[in-house]
């Protein structure tokens, strides 16, 4: 079946080819959950000194489990800070939202107001 068509998962945690150094498995999970990149590999190095082996085995495994991250996941740098912000906090993602739709109402609300006020007509048949 052909899924050209369906947009990719922006919620799932993808690898990062693009800023990788091996696998992309750090760069992935660093944005996946708002991280910064290089302490976020520093912390595996660090890691990796006493548990080599877990963090080996876990990295190799991530590399194989995770999907790469597809070119169109999003379309600007607008969008990704807006699905990582989704990702970190969505309740207040969801309260910017309402936010913005209440100030988009009450804009709509005080245009719909001079529209059908009496000013408005007086100065359309001044102006005509």
């Amino acid at each position: 079946m052909n899924n050209s068509h369906v947009s990719p998962n922006r919620n799932r945690l993808y690898r990062d080819k693009d800023r990788a150094l091996i696998g992309g498995v750090c760069a992935g999970i660093a944005e996946w959950m708002g991280l910064n990149l290089t302490a976020l590999r520093v912390i595996v190095v660090v890691l990796a000194i006493p548990f080599t082996p877990v963090v080996l085995i876990t990295y190799l495994a991530l590399w194989i489990l995770i999907q790469k991250r597809p070119r169109n996941l999003y379309r600007d740098d607008q969008e990704a800070q807006f699905w990582q912000e989704v990702r970190r906090s969505p309740s207040d993602s969801v309260g910017g939202l309402n936010r913005r739709f209440r100030e988009l109402d009450d804009r709509l609300q005080r245009m719909e107001r001079w529209l059908t006020s009496s000013e408005y007509r007086i100065d359309r048949e001044l102006r005509d």
